[in-house]
């Protein structure tokens, strides 16, 4: 790698600017890709890995399975690819998403995180991981300097060479792949990679973040063997305010038997659960609800009216229920405004977000006037962690955004098919898979403006409520 200089073009496309980091295995080269004209990440691996014919194969492998990672908190990779030297020398490389942000470990130099900053970094990693898992990728080296922390939320970094589940888990010298504080206890016995592995270093990763350290620190694999032989078992009873469910399920991932950790996706789960009444729109949802009569624009109407000019108006009251109506279409947010039926059958009227939004689509504090008075009629309602109340909840807010011009038109159909197709899916793995997709689209659609920051925030959280439901 010492033969690499800013300037140089590999594979006649990639054009390296400079060097924005360096590792044990890997140099990262910020770089322009003269085909598509974008700027990317390129890893080129140690030559000692790079002249290794097997490994290449392997590495070439793990980047064709990692470039199936389309989720929302998972570094993209782009390409991989190889270039031969006049003296024989082979440069390999893995081509990436550039990410701007701080990695978590810089971020822990400041001590601790809150506990829901923590839950939230934590169940976006899980969330990766799981999809990483569902395609038999084990990532080995999750730790918090390969985590970036962004504008859109956490990233998962290296999976471009990571390793298929079961394979040996051993280095070009004979080690074990990883950092000894976040290596699961098995794999010191030379255990192949597995899922349970990576859940393992998720548990360490979540205790950090929670507590400013990990539970078993160790620099070293005899350092690391001697802490779990002789320290006690870890305990987070000394952080304010978090709440049990968190402090069990970060205890399980760090069981010394893999086979009582929970999977990631159950992870995620437990920890969306956890941050869910923290979201304005999730506690009214979650508030008891009284109906109140049928608007209309104009004078009253017959029965017949078309419910496309219908409104109505859901609100907050203790010892209330929500009206149970299956079958009963979300009407109009707006008098004047002719919609069309919803594609979803919801479980009652969805309420808008009940902060009013500023440009930004950042909540100011502000309700909107909702009348009250009337007949009411209650009726139990489900649950809000069950599915079907969660695609209420996610349609709702389309409907809210779009009301108020922070969604885009076009981008609530597209919003809307993809909220279709996870409701539809036949399985938990297609499930969480369309969720993903849906994810990923409302970053996307942030990106580029036609969704707000405050509802692209809130349509994450309730997507990844649709996987939580069914978990």
């Amino acid at each position: 790698m010492a033969t690499l200089q800013a300037g140089r073009l590999l594979a006649r496309r990639y054009r390296l600017i400079d060097r924005i980091g360096a590792g044990g295995m890997s140099v990262i080269w910020r770089a322009r890709d003269e085909v598509l004209d974008r700027v990317v990440a390129v890893k080129v691996l140690a030559p000692s890995l790079a002249a290794d014919a097997r490994f290449r194969d392997m590495v070439r492998e793990e980047a064709r399975s990692a470039a199936q990672l389309d989720h929302p908190h998972v570094t993209a990779v782009h390409d991989y690819g190889e270039t031969v030297a006049p003296d024989g020398s082979i440069t390999s490389f893995v081509v990436m998403e550039l990410l701007s942000g701080e990695e978590l470990e810089h971020r822990l130099t400041e001590g601790p995180l809150p506990w829901p900053a923590a839950v939230e970094t934590g169940a976006q990693v899980a969330e990766a991981l799981a999809a990483a898992h569902r395609l038999g990728i084990v990532h080995r080296d999750v730790t918090p300097s390969n985590v970036m922390m962004t504008a859109i939320g956490a990233k998962v970094l290296d999976f471009g060479i990571a390793t298929r589940v079961g394979a040996p888990d051993e280095d070009e010298d004979g080690g074990t792949f990883g950092t000894p504080a976040y290596v699961a206890p098995e794999r010191l016995d030379g255990a192949p990679a597995q899922p349970a592995t990576d859940v393992y270093s998720l548990g360490v990763l979540l205790f950090e973040t929670l507590t400013g350290q990990p539970p078993y620190p160790a620099d070293t694999w005899e350092q690391l063997s001697a802490a779990l032989a002789e320290s006690p078992p870890p305990t987070l009873d000394g952080v304010p305010g978090l709440p049990r469910p968190v402090a069990d399920v970060c205890l399980r991932c760090l069981a010394r038997d893999p086979r009582q950790r929970p999977s990631a996706h159950r992870v995620a789960a437990v920890l969306r659960d956890q941050l869910l009444p923290a979201d304005p729109q999730a506690t009214t949802m979650l508030a008891p609800t009284m109906t109140l009569p049928t608007l209309t624009s104009a004078p009253a109407r017959p029965a017949t009216a078309t419910p496309a000019r219908r409104r109505a108006l859901v609100l907050a009251g203790a010892g209330v229920a929500l009206v149970a109506a299956a079958a009963l279409l979300v009407p109009a947010l707006t008098p004047d405004r002719t919609t069309h039926p919803r594609v979803l059958p919801t479980a009652g009227p969805v309420e808008a977000p009940t902060e009013a939004s500023s440009p930004t689509g950042e909540p100011t504090g502000a309700a909107p006037a909702v009348p009250t008075g009337g007949p009411t009629a209650a009726a139990p309602t489900a649950s809000a962690g069950e599915p079907a109340d969660a695609a209420e909840r996610v349609d709702g807010l389309i409907a809210a955004g779009l009301a108020e011009g922070a969604i885009r038109e076009d981008v609530g159909v597209d919003l809307r098919n993809l909220l279709r197709n996870a409701v539809a899916a036949p399985d938990e793995g297609a499930v969480t898979a369309a969720v993903d997709r849906l994810r990923g689209k409302i970053v996307e659609r942030r990106r580029e403006g036609s969704i707000t920051p405050g509802y692209a925030r809130q349509l994450d959280a309730a997507a990844a409520a649709l996987v939580a439901g069914r978990a």
